[in-house]
């Protein structure tokens, strides 16, 4: 119990809304890199991030994720599980599919002439830090919960059914996220189902009383 409340109240010191504004998500993540917070772990593992020159890696040690593909299918080092990336919340086919643009060219033509594309794309209050391969996998799958146990990455609690497209995160996690799609709501008019509005309610609700019962202790 300790561990979880540590762990969630490290999520809320890291990961706050900022009024930084980018238009180019190249910029966004150099400045997360330089700006990271010492004590930042990453969004779906709770993994320490170490700096490597100016790359982000994550460290196993305590948090306990394992890859859950060592190599790829040609046989090479499965590099995207030695990095951290900046991963989009709300993924960028979620918001990219909203806008006129995407139906017009995907994500090239929405950088190329949308600049309401690239100031979502870059809005550092919908990035996280994840291991890549976590990252990948999640891909553009919607948030929910599944009922298979937490075994594909270690002891890494975020679970992933590919044939579902579904991910179900962590729970110290899972405010940061419902905080994100608001967020996006708020200040972009992104729009998502009631099914997933009752989700992000629901986990809201939950850290609200995660939070409370801490107080207490």
């Amino acid at each position: 119990m300790t561990r979880f409340i540590l762990a969630l109240l490290a999520f809320f010191v890291c990961f706050s809304l900022s009024a930084e504004e980018f238009t180019r998500f190249s910029t966004a993540k150099r400045h997360l890199i330089k700006t990271l917070p010492s004590n930042a772990k990453s969004i779906y593992c709770g993994c320490d991030i170490k700096k490597q020159g100016k790359k982000l890696v994550p460290d196993p040690t305590n948090c306990g994720y394992v890859p859950r593909n060592t190599h790829t299918r040609s046989g090479n080092v499965n590099a995207r599980a030695l990095r951290i990336e900046w991963e989009h919340i709300v993924p960028a086919w979620e918001f990219g599919h909203q806008l006129q643009c995407w139906q017009d060219g995907g994500r090239k033509n929405c950088r190329k002439v949308s600049a309401k594309f690239r100031k979502m794309e870059a809005d550092i209050n919908n990035l996280a830090p994840a291991i890549g391969e976590i990252n990948a996998d999640r891909s553009n799958y919607r948030f929910g919960m599944l009922s298979e146990s937490a075994t594909q990455y270690g002891r890494c609690e975020v679970k992933v059914n590919f044939k579902q497209r579904v991910i179900e995160p962590p729970f110290y996690a899972r405010k940061q996220i419902a905080d994100a799609y608001a967020y996006m709501q708020k200040t972009y008019g992104l729009k998502i189902s009631n099914k997933q509005q009752q989700l992000f309610n629901a986990w809201q609700q939950q850290a609200y009383a995660a939070q409370t019962n801490t107080k207490k202790l």
